[in-house]
């Protein structure tokens, strides 16, 4: 909104047009959605203590973690709201792509709240049912796909890193591909969000990463020098990943150990979402597996542990499951698994922006 009034005066004011220029924009709204976070954070998280919604602690976790019980939690209904009016100010509006992330923001925000809500009422860890939660996340997600596959001008091909020719196209089937990436992107950074701060870290370099394949897939003059695909207008997802980036930092400011406030399902599940639809539209779904490196293993040490539970009639690979509690349960101090996490994260960061070259 700001971005179209102040583009009404560009041809008297010639100062004005350093607001054309997506960079410019990026770095207004990643200090506006961190300054809006700061400016909220204080009284929300007063008001949620005096609402009672605080973290449930389940019996059967690590026995340290029954000191965060009460801690104020559905952080995201601050996150969520920083970024969407951040975007709405500096964001081109007529870009197609910045809406579908607005549809995610609300469609996951909302069945992330749902979880959270029934958690808080049931004083309990159980939340919406899990086929409730899965199906709604998948409808979100398919009416973004099926609206991807449909725009003109989107192909449905492939990129596979370090393979620039190969680009196999993959048709109808890309759909439930971009589905499965926004919805496993969504419930790995869910699964990720155990420990103080542990979540929010990866987050924080997996958005700045994907800032920078937005920008470089949205210019014709780069994408064809690096012979990644061109995507007319995911440029303005920089700025949309800008607004996840200074939300992310102010919500790190609360969230580091001793955490004031977690984020709840209401801010982990649609993180996730925007990161998982960022990488399709960007064409970068595989890189996704690299970026986000951290919320993948963890989301597997959950299924293989449960695969092998079944199978054995029992017995367990790791001490806990997601894999950051079997670290805990070894004797890491809890800010020491979280800080080399954060550390695997940025290198893996690293080597996924090294397929931008290698080929």
């Amino acid at each position: 909104m700001l971005y179209k009034l102040l583009h009404l005066f560009q041809p008297n004011i010639s100062w004005l047009n350093v607001f054309r220029y997506i960079t410019f924009r990026t770095m207004l709204t990643t200090l506006t959605s961190l300054t809006l976070f700061f400016i909220l954070a204080s009284w929300a998280v007063n008001k949620l203590r005096s609402m009672q919604m605080g973290q449930y602690i389940r019996d059967d976790g690590p026995p340290n973690h029954k000191e965060k019980a009460g801690t104020p939690t559905m952080g995201g209904c601050i996150i969520l709201p920083v970024i969407m009016l951040s975007i709405l100010l500096w964001a081109d509006l007529k870009n197609i792509y910045v809406w579908l992330i607005m549809l995610i923001i609300l469609g996951f925000g909302f069945v992330g709240f749902l979880d959270d809500y029934l958690k808080s009422v049931r004083k309990d860890s159980y939340g919406l049912s899990a086929k409730a939660k899965f199906s709604l996340q998948v409808l979100v997600a398919l009416i973004v796909a099926i609206v991807l596959y449909l725009y003109p001008g989107f192909d449905s091909c492939l990129n596979v890193p370090f393979f620039k020719a190969l680009k196999p196209d993959l048709g109808w089937l890309y759909i439930p591909l971009a589905v499965f990436v926004i919805v496993g992107a969504s419930n790995a950074v869910n699964l990720t969000d155990g420990l103080d701060g542990l979540a929010i870290g990866p987050i924080i370099v997996a958005f700045v990463s994907y800032l920078g394949f937005a920008y470089l897939a949205g210019r014709v003059d780069s994408s064809a020098y690096l012979q990644i695909p061109y995507v007319a207008g995911a440029g303005e997802l920089s700025v949309l990943c800008g607004a996840v980036f200074g939300a992310s930092l102010g919500f790190l400011w609360y969230n580091a150990h001793p955490a004031e406030l977690f984020m709840g399902d209401v801010g982990s599940l649609p993180l996730g979402a925007i990161l998982g639809t960022v990488a399709v539209i960007t064409k970068q779904e595989l890189v996704l597996v690299l970026v986000g490196g951290i919320f993948v293993v963890e989301a597997l040490s959950v299924i293989i542990q449960v695969a092998y539970f079944k199978m054995t009639g029992g017995q367990r690979i790791f001490r806990m499951a997601p894999i950051h509690h079997h670290f805990e349960l070894k004797g890491w101090a809890e800010s020491k698994v979280t800080v080399r996490f954060w550390i695997i994260a940025i290198i893996l960061a690293l080597i996924s922006l090294s397929t931008l070259k290698l080929r």
